[in-house]
């Protein structure tokens, strides 16, 4: 089981056949690093990271990007040693074996899926503010949001269905299937949409900044109050650590990246830190030109009680900014900066769906890699003759995407989607150290430095991260990873090419059948 190991030399062979121009350099990695991160976190988050951590939750973003810089290291590695599709899902296969491999693959379905209903939700809030400020239209609460979930069950009295999410996520796997595709030019105007309207954001609170908003700086305490979890200053790093990922956008690039082994960690250190410090003014403005206001030291966001005292301030015509849905377009048009909260929620309108767009890719594609691999059906992997997409694994995609952005609110699907990357970046750190100490002399153009620091530092990053995450979202984890090795061990064992015997085809062919592994001098077979 654990001896099911994908031959790199053979993943290596198919990237050499379809090699890229080297042409990138730091400059255009950072701002592909910026691009890629930049998103839901900042727009969507800030609220409840106030509720966990009140202004404390500067410090959060410091700790959440220094555990992502120590494992982007790690993974522009393996990234740079197997420039393949099906990220760490693929490294771990010729890493650490099949078994490994597939719950990584599993558990990124949390990153990719669960996160782009997270967006969804994210979308949805922005969406339904911009249209109650321009047309003084809104739909009823039931219809705004899904339930309150607890260990108890679902509490309908918060909202039963989230429609505009629903919308957005059709209409993105509608697009998905028919093949529409962005293009880089679109993509870069999407990008400077979003920098300018968090650029403006910061132009405009930073002035009104008051002093007394700042204390209590951390309310809720480093970890929260005895008897919470995911609260304080480190359970807001933890699902924060949300507003960093896509990072791994500069990792992937680095067959494309000229001098790599310089240029690689300039890219990923400098679009971290820019985005830290853009995130650290973001949160000082918000705090600093209304105040955190938490609505109570120890609830946490998202929570039926939460939810029941934020309907209370409502009423009262109060809502502090860790009960908006729309949080710095709620901050802006709290100070009288009506306009620009309104361009802010148009930003967001705008940028957001295209990071569903790329969630959902992402998805779609880690899904048609396991699917090709013989881990999960092979008709998943089966292209449209018309639109030349995997519309299959597309729509499941989709209906998944579409279930739990209804269902779910954006802070729970967070913290859950948070759970599996940081599931998977463990991986990644200890597949780099296995294969230093494997496979020594592999060329590797891009070598993680101080790699028995960096990689251990990594790793226990992210399991601080994990253990400080709501219980909720640490329960989730397990019980989805049990999920998927029922599903392997009924299907995937049995059905892995790697396991009968066959070898991959070629990306740029993917509907050519496995071919049989030629038997070496022995009758030994190359897996």
């Amino acid at each position: 089981m654990f001896g099911r190991v994908k031959s790199l030399d053979a993943i290596l062979a198919t990237a050499e056949k379809k090699s890229l121009h080297r042409s990138l350099g730091p400059v255009q990695l950072t701002l592909l690093g910026i691009g890629a991160i930049i998103g839901t976190g900042i727009f969507v988050l800030t609220a409840a990271a106030a509720q966990k951590a009140g202004p404390g939750m500067m410090y959060s973003f410091i700790i959440a990007g220094a555990v992502c810089a120590v494992a982007a290291l790690c993974y522009s590695e393996l990234a740079s040693m197997v420039p393949v599709s099906g990220s760490a899902y693929t490294y771990s296969y010729a890493v650490v074996g099949e078994l490994l491999a597939w719950m990584v693959g599993w558990a990124l379905i949390l990153e990719y899926a669960v996160a782009a209903s997270a967006v969804c939700v994210g979308w949805s809030g922005y969406f339904m503010g911009l249209v109650r400020s321009w047309t003084g239209f809104e739909l009823p609460l039931m219809l705004q949001a899904g339930p309150t979930w607890t260990m108890a069950g679902p509490d309908f009295s918060t909202g039963i269905i989230n429609v505009p999410a629903i919308a957005v996520a059709g209409a993105v796997t509608w697009l998905l299937m028919i093949g529409t595709k962005e293009s880089a030019n679109f993509n870069a105007v999407l990008v400077a949409v979003k920098v300018t309207a968090l650029t403006m954001f910061v132009a405009l609170s930073l002035p009104l900044l008051q002093g007394e908003h700042f204390a209590p700086f951390a309310p809720n305490g480093w970890f929260g109050p005895p008897g919470t979890s995911g609260m304080g200053v480190v359970g807001a790093a933890a699902s924060i650590f949300f507003a960093y990922v896509g990072f791994d956008a500069v990792s992937t690039a680095a067959e494309e990246t000229k001098n790599p082994q310089r240029n690689v960690p300039i890219g990923l250190i400098g679009s971290l830190a820019i985005c830290t410090v853009f995130y650290l003014l973001v949160a000082a403005g918000a705090i600093g030109a209304i105040g955190a206001q938490p609505t109570a030291v120890g609830i946490a966001p998202g929570s039926a009680e939460f939810t029941q005292q934020c309907a209370a301030l409502a009423a009262q015509g109060t809502t502090p900014l860790v009960c908006s849905n729309e949080a710095l377009a709620h901050v802006l048009r709290s100070v009288n900066y009506t306009v620009a909260g309104d361009l802010i929620g148009l930003a967001a309108n705008l940028a957001l769906p295209s990071v569903i767009l790329m969630m959902m890719f992402g998805q779609t594609r880690i899904f048609f890699v396991m699917a090709r691999d013989g881990l999960l059906p092979e008709k998943l992997a089966t292209v449209h003759p018309k639109w030349k997409t995997p519309h299959i694994v597309t729509l499941v995609t989709g209906v998944f995407v579409a279930i739990a952005a209804a269902l779910l609110p954006v802070g729970q699907l967070a913290d859950i989607s948070n759970s599996g990357t940081l599931f998977a970046f463990f991986m990644v750190a200890v597949a780099v150290m296995i294969l230093r100490v494997r496979d020594p002399h592999r060329a590797r153009p891009f070598r993680t430095p101080f790699i028995w620091v960096v990689a251990p530092l990594a790793a226990v990053g992210c399991v601080f991260l994990y253990v400080n995450l709501p219980f909720e979202a640490m329960a989730v984890l397990p019980a989805w990873g049990a999920l998927g090795l029922v599903c392997y061990f009924l299907y995937g064992y049995r059905k892995s090419h790697v396991g009968r015997g066959l070898v991959e085809v070629h990306e740029d062919d993917p509907d050519a059948p496995p071919q049989p592994v030629a038997p070496l001098p022995g009758g030994i077979k190359l897996d």
